[in-house]
């Protein structure tokens, strides 16, 4: 992006707005202005539910064939697009470019299936229980309101796709930080031929906007991405009105890593999945559990695969890692270390480069169990891990977090593997993998990690409700 783009508001298929404010929006690695959006104000949030709430009255009884093709049309824009997106979200987000086209097509795929799955919603088959006949049937809720976090954006918005799938009408609200390809792919929904109010994007502060979304009477559900903090708020405004609240919030992930796995593939896997996205993944496998007899061994393993990891401009090819989100973000992270425990000690730090909002690669072995590197969500380039002797005792310390979304194990022993499974309090399990997730399957927590799915069938059942048809036969 070599020119400041001035963004609206994307209401009703058109660039409007009624607040006068606006945000600038930073390239983490140049820190320099890229875009301005608008800081919206009650007048666009009003007029957003407008839109959708008049969009939704022919929109709710459009056929899932219908819904599937213009889904499908969007996916195919977006796979045509996809390396001006990937350089868009690039240089807005600061990830690599070649993460930012991996996330491009799972954005793709995302729309292709939600496209084929909202012409498979199922009901239990009809049945006569009493003296009558009843039918279960599946309905759009209405108007969804869906907020997005800043570190996979365009990924998280075609997430909330499954609401429109269902046959609602949608607001988005991408995070302030990082607009720029939500509001892109407005451009492309409209080209789509989506029908007028069904998709709606407004921007502003999270404080702000997601308030007002979240206590508005014209919204049916809210949808959110982001922070275990903002969820509760979220679910606390929410409540004024009962709207259904979907939430998949932080996580922290324990690698619990067994002496009989491939350690070296393990070692690998813990560093990639721990500094994917700079560490900003709540899925990152931040807590590294290794069995006492190889802890060493795999210490060293770590530390020389974290040393190959190359810092730099997200736009070469070259790069594995770019810059954090923002100058906040670095001090967040950079305040963790800082105040860790003692005992916690670093045994590798990378170097950086001059500009840019990065933190060094950091590898800390030690970390105390109550402490905030194990406790508490990160969001950096941190590589943590700890020893254990036991079975029992490593489940125990993986399930002694309030957070419940994923987590991974590493073993060639079946029936150890599918007792931690089954034992681990988290709503993704992998074996001898981490991070995979496909369009097919679920993608939630529990917890503080939130209620609700994205992805899969189950993300577009999310956005109904169920309704009891009763026929009397007497």
């Amino acid at each position: 992006m070599k020119e400041v783009i001035d963004y609206k508001n994307y209401i009703a298929n058109e660039w409007k707005a009624f607040s006068k404010n606006k945000i600038s929006v930073v390239n983490p690695f140049t820190e320099k202005e890229i875009a301005k959006i608008i800081d919206s104000d009650q007048g666009d949030v009003d007029s957003a539910v407008d839109s959708a709430k008049k969009a939704f009255e022919s929109w709710r009884n459009v056929t899932p064939g219908e819904r599937a093709n213009l889904l499908l049309t969007l996916a195919n824009l977006l796979e045509k697009d996809k390396e001006r997106f990937a350089k868009l979200e690039s240089q807005n987000q600061g990830k690599t470019i070649e993460m930012a086209k991996l996330d491009i097509d799972f954005s793709v795929d995302n729309l292709k299936f939600f496209a084929g799955a909202c012409r498979s919603l199922e009901t239990p088959a009809p049945g006569k229980y009493s003296k009558g006949y009843s039918i279960l049937r599946r309905f759009p809720l209405g108007v969804v309101a869906a907020i997005t976090p800043w570190n996979y954006p365009l990924n998280m918005a075609c997430w909330k796709f499954a609401a429109l799938a269902a046959g609602n009408t949608l607001i988005l609200k991408p995070s302030s930080l990082t607009p720029v390809t939500t509001l892109e792919l407005a451009k492309l929904s409209e080209k789509a031929g989506f029908p007028k109010g069904v998709i709606n994007i407004i921007t502003g502060s999270g404080e702000n906007v997601g308030t007002m979304l979240a206590k508005h009477s014209g919204i049916d559900a809210i949808s959110l991405t982001g922070s275990t903090e903002t969820g509760k708020k979220i679910m606390a405004y929410a409540s004024s009105t009962l709207k259904k609240v979907s939430l998949e919030l932080g996580g922290k992930a324990p690698f619990i890593v067994f002496a009989d796995c491939d350690l070296e593939k393990a070692a690998k896997t813990a560093v990639e999945s721990s500094t994917v996205n700079s560490g900003q993944d709540c899925t990152a496998a931040s807590r590294i559990y290794v069995e006492e007899k190889v802890y060493e061994k795999f210490l060293f393993l770590v530390k020389d695969y974290a040393k190959k990891i190359v810092l730099g401009n997200p736009s070469n090819v070259k790069t594995n890692l770019g810059p954090l989100v923002s100058k906040i973000q670095r001090e967040r992270v950079a305040k963790f270390i800082n105040e860790r425990n003692t005992n916690e000690k670093i045994i590798y730090r990378s170097k950086t480069p001059r500009n840019g909002f990065f933190y060094p690669v950091t590898v800390i072995r030690d970390f105390e169990q109550k402490g905030n590197l194990c406790q508490r969500e990160i969001f950096g380039p941190v590589i943590a891990l700890s020893k254990f002797k036991t079975e029992e005792e490593v489940l125990r310390k993986a399930n002694d977090v309030s957070y419940g979304l994923a987590s991974s194990v590493w073993t060639n022993d079946i029936k150890r593997a599918i007792k931690f499974s089954e034992n681990l309090d988290f709503g993704e399990v992998w074996i001898n993998d981490h991070l995979p997730l496909v369009s097919e399957m679920p993608h939630g927590g529990l917890k503080n990690s939130g209620h609700g799915v994205d992805l899969s069938i189950k993300a577009i059942e999310e956005y109904t409700y169920l309704k009891h048809v009763y026929i009397g036969l007497q």
